[in-house]
């Protein structure tokens, strides 16, 4: 395993996460990183480089980001958002990890990429659950932006400093999974 090896796996955990955030903000921060030359995806992924890929990216962002701001929208796109986020998460790892099988390739691209999308999608699930909850969905729109941003930001620090964010990334997974393992034990507990 060589440095570039490990460079590559963490660019491509760390972008998978940010889509449990928003689908396409990592997507189109790789696509705009690989046209760049700042990074560099597997042989079968250089369309996610391509004008196309580009142009569908960016649109499918601003409608996206604009939807969460929609009250009654935001709770339908969550529940959507959920296999999607895991669907591009493996993809985006996938791409990014140097490995000769196919079959290892996609299966550690759906366990780590997936895997950490799908963690970071329920914890924002949930949250947006609990703002709704609260707050009758006034609350929304900021937990909205904080997404935004932490997808945007997260996304952007894992192209240009993919070390760091992978451990910033794992704080994150761990304290959602550590949140979601009280709420589940808050919930059987009631429930007995």
């Amino acid at each position: 395993m060589s440095l570039d090896w490990i460079t590559s796996a963490c660019i491509g955990v760390g972008l998978a996460a940010c889509c449990g955030f928003r689908v396409f903000v990592p997507l189109l921060i790789a696509s705009i990183a690989t046209k760049l030359g700042i990074i560099g995806v597997m042989d079968g992924f250089e369309w996610l480089s391509q004008w196309p890929a580009l142009i569908g990216l960016s649109a499918a962002t601003i409608f996206e980001l604009g939807a969460y701001y929609i009250p009654w929208l935001d709770n339908v796109l969550d529940t959507l958002a959920t296999p999607v986020s895991i669907a591009a998460g493996t993809l985006l790892s996938t791409s990014f990890l140097h490995i000769d099988s196919p079959v290892i390739q996609w299966g550690l691209g759906l366990m780590l990429g997936g895997g950490s999308a799908g963690i970071v999608q329920a914890g924002t699930s949930l949250l947006r659950l609990g703002s709704t909850a609260t707050t009758g969905g006034l609350g929304n729109p900021v937990v909205a932006t904080g997404e935004n941003i932490a997808s945007f930001g997260f996304s952007i620090l894992t192209v240009l400093l993919p070390l760091v964010a992978i451990l910033v990334v794992g704080v994150v997974v761990i304290f959602i999974i550590s949140q979601l393992a009280r709420k589940r034990k808050v919930w059987f507990t009631r429930r007995t």
